[in-house]
């Protein structure tokens, strides 16, 4: 098996024409079985993802092996073809609308995931933060669109056909399609503003939605990332953790 990648808890091989996401042995059963039902969910709605191929354990470790999909992603195709950024970027931006095009009504409600994420934040936010952070929560708008939680251009992958797939599902919830919008837009800046901005242009262009609307839930999905606690990150999300109203 050859390895793909490797992370602090977890390890993908690629064996053949699968791919093989195995779980170290302190990673929770509940948190694996959890992402594959997730996925298997999502795959029903027909949107183009690999498919699941088995939940196992493999020399005492949990894994979830899925198809292989051969091509680069489009994070790799930005950063090769300069002069394609904006084509890319709508393509990016059209797999996004699909994806929140979806309803799935058995996943993980977005909100509740936010305000569990929100409340574990008792060592790095003050009460008082929380507590507005909460409220502004409670206020949004409730919908169900499919949300895909972590939707960068490193989870797409195009095929040699220059097919489209989507991947990494651990994170999907439903909800307000502005939060997944949000969280997109703080991913692309955590690297890259003008690009983020870029992003946020032709998302709301294409999408018909205000730009405030997004920026409504930027400070939500900041506190939301600092969950993480990635290395250089938390002075950038403290900067968005903001719960005065935009103008």
């Amino acid at each position: 098996m050859e390895v793909i990648t490797k992370r602090t808890a977890k390890t993908i091989y690629r064996d053949g024409d699968t791919v093989i996401k195995r779980f170290s042995s302190r990673y929770p059963k509940s948190d694996i079985l959890n992402e594959a039902l997730n996925q298997s969910r999502v795959e029903e709605t027909g949107l183009p993802i690999p498919a699941l191929r088995s939940v196992s354990v493999i020399d005492g470790e949990w894994a979830i092996t899925m198809d292989y999909v051969e091509g680069k992603t489009m994070a790799q195709l930005m950063e090769e073809h300069p002069e394609k950024l904006d084509e890319y970027m709508e393509q990016f931006i059209d797999l996004q609308i699909l994806v929140q095009s979806k309803r799935c009504p058995l996943l993980n409600k977005l909100k509740d995931k936010m305000n569990r994420k929100i409340s574990s934040l008792n060592g790095q936010l003050d009460a008082t933060i929380r507590y507005e952070l909460h409220t502004r929560l409670e206020s949004m708008p409730k919908h169900n669109k499919v949300c895909h939680g972590d939707f960068n251009p490193s989870n797409i992958i195009i095929d040699n056909e220059g097919n489209a797939h989507i991947i990494d599902w651990s994170h999907v919830t439903q909800g307000n399609g502005a939060a997944d919008a949000a969280r997109t837009y703080l991913l692309f800046a955590l690297k890259d503003r003008a690009l983020a901005d870029k992003y946020m242009d032709m998302f709301c262009k294409k999408t018909d939605t205000a730009k405030q609307v997004i920026q409504q839930w930027l400070p939500i999905v900041a506190a939301s990332q600092m969950v993480k606690r990635i290395p250089g990150e938390e002075d950038f999300l403290i900067k968005w953790v903001d719960v005065v109203d935009y103008s």
